[in-house]
């Protein structure tokens, strides 16, 4: 095996460098990054959770997560680094809403992209609104795991709380606030809300009324060259290497994944397999007409992120995992590599809701084709390739809207946890898939976005590859029958249900 040329010692790093941190599902991590793009030295990551309840709760506490960024930046911003670090880039799951008091206290938990307790208000939204007319102007769909139903829940369910917000912050502004003593949103991050226009990059004046919000609520917007400035010298004293460095507004994780595995052009289509996963492909400004299923949101002034997103991915491996009675490694990865079989359960893997690209919120998973005789080897092949199925209906509106993308790179925790998901996505949608084998390719797209300005010109390191898995042509048509199964299981239960 050919030795890796990107991760480097420290020692090695060209300058400028740039200090990363990226907010996950599962856990806040961190590294350092030099002017070709490589990690150098060491990684930091410090485990969390979210916390789920059955009522659609999910939610995590937001000084909880400042400590860990802390405690992350305390580990790699070292003082013989003393100026050479010259930006810190922060990334954090998408769609996070904060409501903060005049001080910047948190009045309210962090509330994820996950929480479902704002189905109904999705509903009545969507009596209240022309959805295709929204949609077409922000670039979303009216759910759950977006701003205006979340904030409608909120008034509705704590009225005493939503009046005393002062402010609405995404995780990202929140802990800069509280770090720097200012703050702002990245045009990203207000585009995942659904509250921005995506066409001017301004706040949506219909969608903030019927949030009841004003734009004195929300942070300006701005885009990535647009960084920030502390509001005093409180970073010097404990963080001397950092003295100087511009602090970019946090973006959202879908961007800097797309452009850490190197999706950064409408040829290539970046696939994301973590706890959630997305397809997603890099179009010049504001793209003419969205498609029904998918999003568009809003990069800066020249880009665009068209894609579309999928619920459950790791989560819904994690749920077979530990309620099926599975075999060990290798035996099970074995069988997820088999020639595929009628006897295999057809599975919605939909535990979470529904988004891309039926947005149904309330949706929960459905099996087909249980019977006596199925084995736990047999149902959890059906969670792979119904997860399989979900990214295939999101890519056949994908390649529509950018029918030159052909190439798919993908990357995130669960392609190297259960490699044999790659070949089942590349057999399922009928094209390779490459897979991106550098760890945090999120963290490594939020440095590279910073490095634009820091380091403009410079050439960027290739991540590493693993091996491209082609597809088994003569798998096509049981993967058509699957295809049609499933959407007509879903156009039965989850489309008429919802």
């Amino acid at each position: 095996m050919a030795r890796s040329i990107f991760q480097i010692e420290l020692s090695r790093a060209v300058d400028p460098l740039v200090l990363a941190v990226d907010i996950g599902s599962t856990a806040s991590r961190g590294s350092v990054y030099d002017a070709h793009g490589r990690p150098a030295g060491q990684r930091v990551k410090v485990a969390h959770s979210f916390t789920s309840r059955p009522d659609g709760t999910c939610i995590i506490d937001p000084d909880q997560v400042l400590a860990e960024v802390i405690e992350i930046i305390d580990s790699l911003a070292t003082k013989d680094l003393k100026g050479r670090i010259k930006g810190v880039a922060l990334d954090s799951f998408a769609s996070s809403l904060i409501g903060i008091d005049r001080q910047g206290l948190a009045l309210t938990p962090c509330i994820t992209y996950a929480d479902a307790r704002s189905a109904q208000q999705v509903d009545e939204l969507r009596r209240l609104v022309d959805e295709d007319a929204i949609h077409e102007r922000t670039g979303v769909r009216l759910h759950s795991s977006y701003l205006p139903a979340r904030l409608r829940w909120l008034s509705a369910s704590d009225p005493r709380t939503f009046d005393k917000v002062d402010r609405w912050v995404t995780l990202g502004e929140y802990l800069h606030l509280h770090l720097l003593g200012r703050t702002a949103v990245a045009t990203s991050a207000a585009s995942w809300s659904g509250l921005l226009d995506r066409r001017t990059g301004q706040w949506d004046p219909e969608m903030l009324a019927l949030c009841g919000i004003t734009p004195r609520h929300l942070s300006t917007v701005r885009d990535p060259d647009q960084p920030l400035e502390a509001a005093d010298n409180r970073l010097d004293a404990r963080w001397p290497a950092l003295k100087g460095a511009l602090w970019f507004p946090a973006i959202a994780d879908g961007l800097g994944a797309s452009i850490g595995a190197g999706a950064t052009d409408n040829r290539t289509i970046g696939a994301s397999a973590a706890t959630s996963g997305a397809l997603r492909v890099m179009v010049s400004g504001p793209l003419d007409q969205v498609p029904t299923g998918l999003w568009c949101y809003r990069v800066d002034r020249r880009r665009s992120l068209l894609g579309g997103a999928v619920n459950d991915v790791g989560r819904a491996l994690s749920w077979a995992t530990n309620t099926l009675a599975l075999p060990p490694e290798p035996l099970l990865g074995r069988a997820l590599l088999a020639e595929p079989s009628e006897a295999t359960p057809l599975v919605l893997p939909f535990f979470t809701g529904e988004r891309s690209t039926g947005w149904a919120s309330h949706a929960t998973a459905l099996m087909a084709g249980v019977h006596a005789t199925t084995t736990p080897v047999q149902l959890y092949r059906g969670v792979v390739e119904g997860i399989g199925l979900t990214y295939r209906r999101i890519a056949v509106q994908l390649v529509t809207h950018a029918p030159g993308a052909v190439r798919v790179l993908a990357q995130g925790r669960v392609t190297q946890d259960r490699p044999e998901l790659l070949q089942i996505l590349a057999d399922v949608m009928g094209r390779p898939v490459a897979p991106v084998t550098i760890k945090r390719a999120t963290l490594h797209g939020s440095a590279l976005l910073a490095l634009e300005m820091l380091a403009p010109g410079l050439e960027r390191t290739p991540p590493d590859m693993g091996t491209i898995a082609e597809p088994h042509r003569d798998r096509a048509a049981y993967y058509a029958e699957r295809m049609a199964r499933f959407s007509e299981l879903y156009d039965k239960v989850i489309a008429e249900r919802w």
